[in-house]
């Protein structure tokens, strides 16, 4: 998406990471999406999330791309933050759902220097344009439906995106910390990853559960 403000799950070894699928199937699919540019709907992800112990995360991601706006923007403009990374696209009807929820937690975590980036998987600039205005969303989307979809693939090599909409969250070394395939479950649900990532570094505080009844789901599709 694109600019404006807002229960620990377990942990896996990053072979169980990759070996996760959502309901429609695994990386082959999107693979062959991408690769035949078959224009098929959203690729339906269960909402399932999963987190990785900091000791079991593999490298940063390194991607970049121009954005909506015509800006080039990157891993070396969020190294250092915590950042969520929105795949979406502006007929996905989860992603038309979800982005309330994400414009109300950017709001609530930009005081805390926590980015937001989109990445747009299908549309023209006009449409995502668009749909940033529909949705009052200020951070930057990185239109990726050209040049091989770069930086779709830079997050293949390390998480099955086999679901549009799929959000994750970022350490401040810039590797996977969590995942959520499918639509949000809520704010709630990404306040909690966000906090949990957040307080892995110094000075920052995890959302408190207890404000939060509806934790992030288990490591296992549900």
């Amino acid at each position: 998406m694109s600019r404006r403000r807002t229960g620990t799950a377990l942990a896996l070894p990053i072979a169980a990471l990759l070996a996760l699928s959502g309901c429609s199937g695994g990386d082959g699919d999107l693979a062959a999406e991408w690769n035949e540019a078959s224009g098929k709907g959203y690729v339906s992800g269960d909402g399932s999330s999963l987190s990785i112990a900091p000791e079991q995360r593999t490298e940063p991601v390194e991607f970049s791309g121009e954005t909506e706006s015509g800006d080039s923007y990157g891993s070396a403009d969020t190294l250092g933050s915590v950042t969520v990374v929105n795949f979406w696209y502006a007929g996905c009807a989860p992603c038309r759902a979800e982005a309330p929820d994400l414009v109300e937690a950017y709001d609530e975590f930009l005081p805390q220097g926590v980015k937001f980036v989109g990445v747009n998987t299908r549309d023209q600039v006009a449409q995502a344009q668009q749909f940033s205005e529909r949705f009052e969303i200020e951070y930057p989307s990185i239109m990726d439906n050209a040049g091989g979809r770069a930086v779709q693939r830079a997050f293949a090599g390390q998480v099955p995106l086999n679901a549009v909409p799929t959000t994750l969250v970022l350490d401040a070394e810039g590797r996977v910390a969590h995942r959520v395939l499918g639509q949000l479950a809520g704010t709630s649900q990404l306040r909690t990853l966000i906090g949990e990532t957040l307080a892995e570094t110094d000075g920052g505080a995890a959302a408190d559960p207890a404000s939060d009844p509806a934790p992030a789901d288990e490591a296992t599709e549900q």
